[in-house]
């Protein structure tokens, strides 16, 4: 049996921030909030109410997806890509190309939640050929140890070498889910970032959730920051953070509707780590745009991306404290979107270094991932190929020295 404390809010576990800051001047004092109309939010449980409850049995069987056939191609959007990527990447864009234009072979990472229930869930996972991403230990008692600071240890992803997809949970008021589908290429900002216990963090940029979970899962920071100025975005992120984050975490987690190139004019020096993951053009999502003439609409606000790419760059270069560290991503091949920004921000921005990732981490993830090499070397980028579908995946890491 497991207890699980519910509240009577709207949004079960979460409240206005108001009143724990000082009314409205606290909240605008602190987080640079201009209007009532930003709902910010904190994570807030209440243990007034407490219920019983046996969460449903997991699922760990996948489901092989059939090879059904290809989803309606966006033909506009795949000659752009085609142009562009072959002269960016060269004979991997084809390769690449292959990949995303069948879904149907795209592999899932499955998070394991360490807050939830997991009995027996990672012994039938493995049963099933499921093996872990990340060089640890697994064991039942390891997925609810104190986390040690610095580690990805209790960061648990497990990938198929198939293309198998279990069944995604439903969101249950008052109960956590215990896994969370992903690329798993999506995991390498959270582990470029470092992040370790106490620490404050802010994920600008930060629906619908998935690396805000796994940043929870790999380390306990003392205060997490989760924003995202889309307002549809933004409450599909609150009803992540529900179904995912306990009681004892939510005082630790603040949820934002801003704008991000306002947060670092209003939060200088206040974060120890930022993550940007940037809007971006989505290669996957966007070939598959539901008529040519969405996708010609898109490709012409393409091109308005880096521009605002690196406005949000910048203003986490100023969220973030003197000797902290900035990781910018997207999910993107565009060497415009990616190594470009990087070069112009650190142009325009004073004070303002690369660093390289440990090359231990990736040397450990080119077992799974295949890694483009970039000109200028600037980060790096997953690239999805046959047996290894993740990505695309872009990711650079930034410290801010002045």
């Amino acid at each position: 049996m497991l207890l699980i404390f519910l509240s009577k809010t709207k949004w079960k576990g979460f409240r206005f921030m108001t009143a724990g800051f000082g009314g409205f001047h606290g909240l605008k004092k602190r987080f640079g909030v201009q209007s009532v109309n930003s709902f910010t939010h904190r994570l807030h449980g209440n243990a007034s109410t407490v219920q019983r409850l046996t969460p449903p049995e997991p699922r760990p069987s996948p489901r092989e997806s059939e090879c059904r056939p290809r989803r309606k191609v966006c033909q506009p959007v795949l000659n752009h890509f085609d142009s562009q990527y072959s002269d960016e990447l060269g004979q991997q864009w084809f390769s690449a190309r292959d990949i995303l234009l069948n879904p149907h072979c795209w592999q899932f990472g499955v998070l394991l939640n360490r807050f939830s229930d997991l009995t027996g869930v990672l012994s039938q996972l493995k049963s099933l050929g499921y093996y872990s991403l990340l060089p640890q230990t697994h064991s039942p008692k390891s997925l609810h140890k104190p986390l040690s600071s610095g580690t990805h240890a209790q960061l648990q992803c497990l990938v198929h070498k198939d293309p198998l997809r279990l069944p995604t949970q439903r969101h249950r008021s008052g109960w956590l889910k215990q896994y969370y589908l992903l690329n798993a290429a999506s995991l390498l900002p959270v582990l470029a970032l470092g992040v370790k216990d106490g620490e404050k963090v802010l994920d600008l940029c930060s629906a619908p959730g998935g690396k805000a979970l796994a940043l929870l899962q790999a380390a306990t920071p003392g205060l997490l920051h989760c924003n995202e100025v889309d307002k549809r975005r933004y409450e599909w992120l609150l009803k992540t953070l529900e179904s995912y984050i306990p009681p004892s975490l939510r005082d630790t987690v603040i949820v934002t509707n801003m704008d991000g190139r306002a947060i670092g004019g209003s939060q200088s020096e206040s974060y120890d780590k930022v993550l940007v993951d940037a809007p971006c053009s989505n290669d996957r999502s966007w070939l598959f745009s539901s008529e040519a003439q969405q996708g010609e609409l898109w490709l012409r606000e393409r091109v308005q991306l880096p521009h605002l790419q690196k406005e949000l760059l910048c203003s986490a270069l100023a969220a973030v404290r003197p000797g902290g560290q900035v990781v910018y991503s997207t999910c993107t091949l565009s060497c415009a979107e990616n190594q470009s920004v990087i070069e112009e921000v650190l142009t325009s921005c004073p004070g303002v270094e690369h660093l390289d990732l440990e090359e231990e981490l990736i040397c450990s993830l080119s077992k799974h991932f295949t890694f483009a090499q970039l000109q200028p070397p600037l980060g790096h980028l997953v690239v999805p190929e046959q047996g290894r579908t993740w990505g695309p995946m872009f990711v650079c890491s930034l410290r801010r020295i002045s």
